[in-house]
């Protein structure tokens, strides 16, 4: 089928060579001869009239008007995917779907075993493939159809898709139970002048807590850098490290664990969990169940440490402190 002159089977191998920016390597995604895709590409270049991918040095880069297509082609083709492949019903005790679910370790331990044991109750043919964030965009996963849902910190989330609040947690700082100086808890220029582990779960984004903290003027001294939440706790032990993690996990670590648990000497936000997922499945039904078990399976967690936390006094979307918890936050002068 052609459209203004162009093969639009053409899509799906300029799709596939965007994405993979070898010609190689996209022959093999589309299960064609390399020969068939590289004559593809030359059809695709006299289209566009431009060179679309180029070769620099071992590998191969995409042209600027390469660049500006590839999203734009990325999203058509999961509009026609998602409306192809949408069913009117879903029925969980037959479906065999499976849900591609994107998320950190710390959720992983902390929500999935009770939505899974949720969902096997009433879907016992589904399947899970839960992804981990670490070295991905979570943002761009969604975009281009890798993962039906994220679940996120809401800061991680895009403003172009649904999103909806599953829970909140505390901030708590941990040490290793015999800290040399750390005993009954730990005060504001303590936790300054502290070695600290900092998470950086997603690619090319530093820490929640380290964005709003930098934020307010506050700067740690990040001595050790992990992917991992629920790794904190036992990489504290040993060490004169402080870390500070969601309080859901110290309340797990502590159980186990030679760890102390301390109240937060900064007062930042809560954490605020929520689900996202692509505006074209909105009205999916199977997603909207899976979306139901989700919010039910919430109501199972442990209580945060202190009580669940209050709303946020600000959007955490943008990553910035309200001016009354930037106050709150902030070094004494």
């Amino acid at each position: 089928m052609r459209f203004h002159k162009l093969d639009l089977n053409l899509l799906v191998a300029l799709d596939a060579l965007f994405t993979e920016a070898n010609v190689s390597r996209a022959a093999d995604r589309l299960c064609m001869s390399q020969s068939s895709l590289s004559s593809a590409l030359a059809r695709l270049r006299d289209y566009f009239n431009d060179e679309l991918l180029v070769q620099v040095g071992r590998k191969m880069e995409l042209t600027p008007r390469a660049l500006v297509l590839k999203d734009a082609v990325k999203d058509l083709l999961l509009r026609l995917e998602t409306t192809i492949t949408a069913q009117p019903e879903f029925d969980s005790q037959t479906s065999t779907r499976t849900f591609a679910l994107l998320m950190s370790d710390y959720i992983s331990v902390i929500l999935m075993p009770h939505v899974l044991a949720l969902a096997r109750q009433e879907a016992p043919h589904v399947r899970f493939d839960i992804r981990p964030l670490a070295g991905v965009s979570p943002h761009l996963a969604l975009e281009r159809g890798e993962a039906d849902l994220l679940m996120v910190a809401r800061s991680y989330c895009s403003s172009d898709h649904p999103v909806e609040r599953v829970y909140q947690d505390t901030w708590q700082c941990i040490v290793w139970a015999q800290h040399p100086t750390l005993c009954d808890g730990i005060t504001r220029a303590q936790y300054l002048a502290a070695d600290h582990l900092v998470v950086n779960p997603v690619a090319n984004t530093s820490a929640l807590d380290t964005e709003l903290m930098r934020a307010a003027g506050v700067t740690r001294k990040e001595a050790v850098h992990t992917y991992s939440f629920t790794a904190q706790p036992s990489m504290v032990v040993g060490t004169n490290l402080v870390a500070t993690v969601h309080g859901r996990i110290a309340q797990e670590a502590a159980r186990t664990l030679p760890i102390r648990c301390f109240a937060m000497p900064l007062a930042l936000p809560p954490i605020e969990v929520v689900m996202q997922w692509h505006k074209y499945l909105d009205l999916d039904p199977g997603l909207n169940w899976l979306r139901s078990v989700i919010r039910r399976a919430s109501v199972h967690l442990l209580p945060a440490p202190g009580g669940e936390p209050p709303a946020a006094p600000h959007d955490l979307s943008d990553g910035r402190l309200s001016d009354a918890w930037a106050a709150r936050v902030a070094p004494a002068p």
